[in-house]
């Protein structure tokens, strides 16, 4: 005779009835939040309304023909194809950018090292002249420095009289074309004072003791600066180097002002920045201006991040092995 089981299913729990465990914490959590988001809120608003709606607007512009006054024109891609491979110009600009890139930057990272280095080994008035050479910093990007600069570099200036003082015949930079870019690039590695400080707070946290260490063995003063200061400072190097490519890219006020705004003599500073500027406010092509600076952002994006892979071969970190 079979045996029929009494035992009953469990019963079901009811889930539908009654406030969940996890919905309350996620509730009470929230109630946590609000105020940060209330905070928060100026730098969301100014992100949103300041740049990301800003840039939304260039990149539909970019696309378009606009000029200010009339209602933007749909073009397509004509921007980009005109830019790209009917106009001179803008290739000129490309290449004075690109020769003030790769002369600025090296120059002005060596000298913002050097005399970080000169500071450190300094006893007495390490701050004061910490702060002399830090000025320049921040008055080098005003029109009137740029203007004063100018007049250094112009016909019967300064620089021209020195010049001619020591048997060197060069006249104004500023009317040559040949001469005109480095007298931006002279302005640029003047202001040197950033990185330099940058550099300085670096170079003060590598130990004496590596130092001492490598006197002992021999080693000589250029052989400490390439076997220690140099990988030890790396990471500070890299820092500065991906800082200062960035803002030449964007280097604008000292070529207005040298040039006169019109990227002369000969364009030999027609920045790019300078060039968009012109094409956007002066000639009123704001499409057109909306797409140079697209590709700039492109072209700035696409150099950083190639320097952020070569870094691995040449950057070091103390804290991770294998670098």
């Amino acid at each position: 005779m079979s045996t029929v089981s009494t035992a009953k299913a469990p019963a079901r729990v009811d889930r539908t009835t009654g406030p969940r465990p996890d919905r309350g914490k996620r509730r009470q959590v929230r109630e946590r939040q609000w105020p940060a988001y209330v905070f928060l809120s100026p730098w969301l608003i100014g992100a949103l309304g300041l740049t990301l709606i800003p840039m939304a607007v260039s990149l539909y512009l970019s696309f378009t023909d606009y000029n200010l006054f009339d209602p933007p024109h749909w073009v397509g891609l004509r921007n980009y194809t005109e830019m790209l491979t009917d106009d001179p110009r803008y290739w000129r600009s490309v290449g004075t950018t690109m020769l003030y890139v790769v002369v600025a930057v090296p120059l002005k990272l060596g000298l913002a090292l050097g005399v970080a280095m000169l500071l450190r080994n300094l006893n007495k008035g390490r701050a004061f002249y910490r702060s002399a050479f830090y000025a320049p910093s921040l008055l080098g990007a005003s029109m009137s420095i740029a203007l004063v600069w100018r007049a250094l570099f112009n016909d019967g200036g300064t620089v021209a009289d020195v010049l001619d003082t020591i048997g060197i015949h060069t006249g104004g930079w500023v009317g040559d074309p040949h001469l005109a870019v480095y007298a931006v690039v002279l302005l640029t590695v003047w202001q040197f004072g950033a990185p330099m400080v940058i550099f300085l707070a670096g170079l003060q946290q590598i130990s004496p003791d590596l130092y001492e260490a490598a006197a002992l063995d021999g080693a000589g003063r250029w052989r400490q600066f390439v076997s220690i200061t140099v990988p030890m400072l790396s990471p500070v190097v890299f820092f500065n180097l991906v800082l200062e490519v960035i803002n030449s890219f964007q280097v604008f006020t000292p070529a207005f002002a040298i040039s006169g705004g019109d990227g002369g003599p000969a364009d030999s500073t027609l920045f790019y920045t300078l060039y968009l500027y012109e094409r956007g406010f002066t000639a009123s092509h704001m499409g057109y201006a909306a797409a140079m600076a697209w590709l700039l952002l492109i072209a700035i994006g696409a150099i950083t991040l190639i320097l952020f892979r070569t870094s691995r071969s040449w950057v070091f970190y103390a804290d991770e092995e294998g670098r």
